[in-house]
């Protein structure tokens, strides 16, 4: 029996559900029960009545999201040094400093955060609706964090004055893309669509004729006459979308566009993780509960 098959076995016996988020391991994702983006599987999760146990194959915030949404399940992380750099990027401190500066100025937290800074926010978005949930709030000017990218996306999309906290968060992978190699890309294939994240720079978007989270880019290249694509997020994307599309062809827009944070988690590290059901992952209480309304906020907004 392989690795993949004990840690099948190992899954059914333990009542266990394996979630993987899109950037990682093609493995990993093809043992996973879902696959998927950090709140899409996050409520995957608690839609599972009878799962006792929640393998998060991904990076921290992510995991913390579910123990959060999922308090009476056991939620494991793979590997707990898969850290995000962007949620490490916002701190308590940042946030309470600028709500100083900007007082009854609603704040909207992206779920790449950790869950102390969840706590102090008034409503969660995702990269998915991101500018939904900023439309929602009846104010003209939004302080909003930590992606600066993704923040001037949607001031840009709303009209509204987005803040961003802290002034200068980034993913350090996505600031990879450079528009040089999508023009590249183009002259080798003129009639490819081009798909970027919105965590991308401005530059980069204006390179796209689509710009989306990970589950949008998906439904795009499904929906979308074109054959081949460019595609402006992190490699693990790739498998699922050729996988979903097998008769078309996916180019990665920067080849060495690689989250080492996400691929820390390995099978084998999954395997240990469930077998032993360490790397537990717990959020306190009075932190879980206040985290907990500004993600309900935003799922009762989005429908």
């Amino acid at each position: 029996m392989d690795l993949a098959e004990e840690i099948l076995k190992l899954k059914k016996e333990k009542r266990a559900v394996i979630l993987a988020h899109n950037y990682q391991r093609p493995e990993i994702q093809d043992i996973a029960d879902y696959v998927g983006d950090s709140i899409e599987l996050s409520r995957k999760a608690m839609e599972e009545k009878n799962a006792e146990i929640i393998v998060f194959s991904a990076v921290d915030f992510m995991a913390e999201s579910a123990a959060i949404l999922n308090p009476n399940k056991k939620v494991l992380l793979p590997t707990l040094g898969a850290r995000c750099p962007m949620a490490q990027m916002l701190t308590v401190e940042e946030i309470k400093r600028v709500k100083k500066l900007h007082p009854n100025t609603p704040l909207v937290l992206y779920v790449n955060t950790l869950a102390v800074s969840k706590a102090e926010c008034d409503i969660c978005c995702t990269s998915a609706n991101a500018t939904k949930i900023v439309e929602s709030l009846n104010a003209d000017t939004v302080l909003f964090g930590p992606d600066r990218n993704l923040a001037e996306y949607v001031q840009r999309k709303t009209g509204k004055q987005i803040i961003p906290v802290p002034e200068w968060g980034f993913c350090p992978t996505h600031l990879l893309f450079q528009p040089e190699d999508v023009q590249l890309l183009k002259m080798q294939h003129p009639d490819a669509k081009v798909i970027v994240h919105p965590e991308c720079t401005h530059e980069m978007q204006k390179t796209a004729d689509f710009v989306g989270s990970t589950s949008q880019m998906c439904v795009y290249a499904k929906k979308t006459n074109a054959k081949t694509f460019i595609v402006g997020t992190e490699e693990g994307l790739l498998h699922r979308l050729r996988k979903d599309n097998p008769d078309k062809k996916f180019i990665l827009a920067y080849d060495g566009a690689i989250c080492p944070n996400m691929k820390l988690n390995t099978l084998d590290r999954l395997y240990t993780a469930l077998k032993e059901e360490k790397n537990v992952i717990k959020v306190p209480e009075p932190v879980a509960s206040q985290a907990r309304k500004a993600l309900k906020r935003m799922f009762e907004i989005n429908g």
